[in-house]
């Protein structure tokens, strides 16, 4: 039996995973947006003359949590555009590397930023030791593809890495 004919990554991929990883930047701005005029509980935009009284729910904790997980998992797409040229994989693991890496990033982020608006953090069924509620539940769900992925993602990494520097004086 042969192995698979391993390469490194194709530049559709790296720059799809840096238009995810912008993607996610952007999306990490605006939530910090939200968050600084969640603290000042108005739209304030110097030089602007203009000030809107706004009550944005949330608590500091989950803005926080929303906007670094954001730029974290937009930088460790951009790292895995970058980083592919170091690894050595089939196709088909280039492709599970990529998907398991976009499941990774999009499922911790968008419901850390759910987390905010509903007064939950997803870390239990039932709420644990924190409020329990069918939001928290729905977010707990949705907290599983990630984190099989993010165990998945990093194997494979790992694994073209190894290849690599095997492969390469």
């Amino acid at each position: 039996m042969s192995l698979p004919h391993l390469e490194t990554i194709q530049p559709r991929m790296q720059a799809l995973f840096s238009l995810n990883g912008l993607g996610l930047f952007t999306i990490g701005i605006l939530f910090g947006w939200a968050w600084f005029f969640h603290l000042l509980e108005a739209i304030v935009v110097w030089p602007l003359p203009v000030q809107i009284e706004v009550n944005i729910p949330g608590d500091s904790r989950g803005f926080r949590m929303g906007h670094m997980e954001a730029i974290t998992q937009g930088l460790l797409l951009m790292a895995l555009a970058f980083g592919g040229q170091f690894m050595h994989l089939s196709k088909v693991q280039f492709n599970v590397l990529f998907w398991s890496a976009l499941i990774t990033a999009w499922l911790f982020t968008v419901p850390a930023m759910a987390n905010t608006f509903f007064g939950t953090r997803g870390l239990a069924f039932g709420g644990g030791p924190f409020k329990a509620s069918l939001a928290n539940d729905i977010i707990f769900l949705f907290g599983w593809p990630p984190i099989v992925a993010v165990h998945v993602l990093f194997g494979i990494a790992i694994l073209g890495v190894y290849r690599f520097v095997r492969n390469t004086k």
